[in-house]
């Protein structure tokens, strides 16, 4: 998919050769997109060499085989699909490799500030809508519910969103009890915390943690620090996950290897696009893998050039 085009400069500039890489994200709305327009500006801006083009998708559930097809080069990747793609859990492995962590991603409910719900049992039996049908956040909920012994279509009403976007509307006029989503910085929670009647989160308790973390080891404590959502004064924590940028295998290592170079220069600038993007980093990326196998061999020569990885 990868490919080079002619950019030419001014009057007398020399013909300069562009690399393009397409980027997928998922629908409208979720913050994927909002998340691929940041990376691909401060991309294209660190290395002018390259030049990422983003598309959107139907989220993590579509880019992985969007990937495994080479139909796009690098995709965005919630992590409990990641999780479940890489290690064949209900479906072929895939072979895909890190390009580069994107943010961590602890979970929750987001309900009206008027709402009697309290808990995550609170919600037991209302509509509750979990997302875009093949976003990853969708999959996160199926963990962290069957942690503490639920079932998301047996014990809820569930509804599955066209556009992730749907979501907010839905719960601030009453149609659903609640909203799932993740993240700091997920522009579904930030539509809520702004509403004019505010709204309050509902994330698992701490033994409700223990007991998740306990059945599905591959989760992790995650915060979303205070003040992150208008309205939000305490810290929340819950679990989660990294998301990522992947990539196939076949990508070539010297592009892989500019890509991550232009993250890490660029990892200021990306934070001052987007708050959430402040953890995509070089470092992280390292630590974040569930592997350092999985990490494309180009990104992976960059970290050690680096003295990120050893």
């Amino acid at each position: 998919m990868f490919c080079l085009a002619l950019a030419v400069g001014a009057v007398g500039a020399h013909a300069e050769d562009k690399t393009r890489v397409l980027l997928g994200t998922a629908t409208p709305g979720g913050g994927f997109p909002v998340y691929g327009a940041a990376f691909a500006a401060t991309i294209n801006e660190t290395d002018p060499t390259l030049v990422i083009e983003t598309m959107n998708t139907r989220g993590s559930g579509e880019n992985i085989p969007l990937l495994e097809a080479r139909k796009i080069d690098i995709g965005l990747v919630q992590g409990e699909s990641a999780h479940e793609a890489i290690n064949g859990i209900g479906r072929p492995p895939a072979d895909l490799r890190v390009l580069t962590a994107m943010y961590s991603s602890p979970g929750m409910f987001v309900v009206r500030a008027d709402s009697p719900a309290r808990s995550i049992r609170d919600l037991v039996g209302k509509p509750v809508a979990f997302g875009a049908k093949s976003s990853g956040l969708v999959i996160l909920a199926r963990y962290v519910l069957d942690g503490i012994a639920l079932d998301q279509d047996k014990d809820f009403k569930a509804v599955y969103l066209e556009r992730a976007g749907d979501g907010p509307p839905m719960t601030l006029d009453g149609r659903v009890a609640a909203l799932w989503g993740g993240g700091v910085g997920w522009p579904g929670f930030q539509v809520m915390a702004a509403s004019p009647g505010g709204a309050r989160f509902i994330a698992p308790d701490a033994d409700e943690i223990r007991r998740i973390l306990a059945k599905h080891p591959f989760l992790r404590p995650q915060s979303v620090p205070a003040g992150t959502y208008p309205g939000q004064a305490a810290k929340i924590d819950s679990v989660g996950s990294w998301s990522f940028v992947l990539t196939h295998p076949a990508l070539p290592e010297e592009l892989a290897y500019r890509l991550m170079r232009a993250v890490h220069k660029g990892e200021t600038a990306m934070a001052q696009r987007l708050p959430a993007a402040s953890e995509t980093t070089a470092a992280n990326t390292f630590a974040a893998a569930p592997r350092p196998n999985l990490i494309h061999p180009g990104a992976l020569r960059y970290l050690r050039e680096s003295g990120i990885a050893r």
